[in-house]
């Protein structure tokens, strides 16, 4: 069946919930799990009228980015180790979520993705999208999602 498994986080709570099912499932089927975590790229300023002035340098921006993709993956791990699951975890920089995403699962060669579905429906969903929706219309690897 499935030997690797491409999880991706956010931190959230629904998030952190499909990691739970995603190390339970790996255990049930044997697989190794990679954690993956898109870190935001720095925001560009527009200056002009009315612009904000972030006092935040790029530098400052990408060590906040990476504690925070850290703390995501290794609580991540955290869960894994103890059930006994092999586990890795990756993470890069994109303002693109869905396309790193599937790049970090052709990257670690993983079987699946299994990711969590925030359920945004109606107008919201339209507007807003869904990153598991993107991952699912643009891969080629096989998507379980978790709701």
């Amino acid at each position: 069946m499935f030997k690797h498994i491409l999880v991706p986080t956010d931190g959230s709570d629904l998030s952190s919930d499909a990691v739970k099912r995603a190390v339970n499932f790996a255990k049930e089927t044997g697989a190794r799990i990679t954690f993956f975590y898109a870190k935001p790229d720095y925001p560009v300023a527009y200056y002009g009228e009315g612009a904000l002035i972030d006092p935040t340098t790029p530098e400052k921006f990408s060590r906040m980015t990476e504690n925070q993709a850290q703390d995501i993956l290794s609580a991540a791990m955290q869960v894994a180790r103890t059930a006994g699951v092999d586990c890795a975890t990756a993470s890069a920089v994109s303002d693109v979520p869905y396309e790193a995403i599937i790049e970090a699962s052709v990257a670690a060669g993983c079987d699946l993705i299994f990711m969590a579905s925030h359920g945004r429906r109606g107008l919201s969903g339209l507007l807003l999208g869904s990153e598991t929706q993107k991952v699912l219309t643009h891969t080629k690897t096989p998507v379980l999602v978790y709701r």
